[in-house]
């Protein structure tokens, strides 16, 4: 048996298996979820129609699930198989995998109905369960644990009668230096500014969401060397809303580092994506398998093509009065 071959089975296996057991956990949360907070008729938002849910139908629930500055509270899960190479590995390809957990958190602010001002709070904490790692010899390691977690807040303002269908926030974002290694994160704080701006009808949703992070204090055991952080990442999404909730779309996340050398800069994925939203007892829940292949990528060593399952079960909202009044 080839040492080689099966040295490099080795992490796509675990991987797999870990996938699987994160997926299988979410899933045996839902109840949880639903048993922790159920949910409260009497504060359904004007836009809501009762028809099973708070939310809507599962249709509605679906559409707002793809509008980011929608008053929904959600556990939006992605699991990845991303497969990576470049002049590091001579064009091999590594696979890779993660998940990130990203809770969608509505926060009113003030106001009421169309009147309201919001936040939304949306943490998108990354878990590299095989993260790949050239070493410069075409041999790939492999690290596991926690990456940096991103942190933005969208204030999301009241909408004119004029522009009902307008996606707008705008707000700060920061990168906590939360990576377990080195190898998975800069070690230094991050912030800047995210912003959001779309366009929704009962046939579709587009949009994008843009955010920069610039550098701030020190490097940690990284040391002066590694110059600060100037960096972008940018969703763009567009889904088509089907019958029986069911939506096909994209939502690539395009990523630019200025501090990159020539070649090194961009990826620019595109991708396509089927979404279905039903029940899973009595909990709402979206389920989204898509798949990416990137046009453009760094030259030593980047993403090249992504296969992602996205597990998005809806819990009740935990804050239903606005925190500065006006209700």
């Amino acid at each position: 048996m080839n040492i080689d071959n099966a040295r490099s089975r080795e992490p796509i296996s675990s991987m797999m298996a870990a996938l699987l057991l994160a997926a299988l956990a979410s899933l045996c949360l839902l109840p949880l979820t639903a048993l922790a907070h159920p949910p409260d008729h009497d504060h359904i938002h004007h836009d809501q129609v009762d028809s099973g849910t708070e939310h809507g139908s599962m249709a509605d629930v679906s559409q707002k699930l793809s509008d980011p500055t929608a008053t929904i509270w959600a556990l939006f899960t992605e699991f990845d198989l991303n497969f990576n190479n470049g002049n590091a590995t001579g064009g091999n390809d590594d696979v890779g995998s993660l998940m990130n957990f990203q809770p969608i958190l509505p926060v009113p602010l003030y106001g009421e109905g169309k009147d309201q001002w919001k936040m939304i709070v949306r943490p998108a904490v990354p878990i590299q369960f095989a993260a790949p790692r050239p070493d410069g010899a075409e041999n790939t390691n492999y690290d596991s644990g926690i990456a940096d977690i991103l942190f933005p807040l969208l204030v999301v303002p009241p909408l004119s009668e004029s522009h009902p269908n307008l996606i707008f926030g705008v707000g700060p974002t920061f990168v906590i230096p939360t990576a377990s290694k080195v190898q998975l994160g800069r070690r230094q704080w991050q912030a800047g500014a995210a912003g959001v701006v779309g366009w929704k009808t009962k046939d579709y949703t587009v949009g994008i969401f843009p955010q920069y992070f610039w550098g701030v204090g020190g490097r940690g055991d990284q040391g002066s060397s590694i110059e600060n952080a100037s960096s972008m990442n940018l969703l763009y999404f567009a889904y088509w809303n089907l019958p029986n909730a069911w939506q096909i779309g994209v939502n690539p996340v395009i990523t630019y580092d200025h501090k990159a050398s020539r070649g090194n800069k961009w990826n620019l994925p595109l991708g396509i994506g089927f979404t279905k939203t039903t029940k899973v007892g009595n909990q709402p829940v979206k389920f989204q398998f898509g798949v990416e292949y990137s046009v453009v990528s760094q030259d030593d060593y980047g993403k090249r093509a992504l296969i992602k399952l996205n597990i998005i079960p809806v819990i009740g909202g935990l804050i239903q009065n606005p925190i500065f009044g006006g209700g």
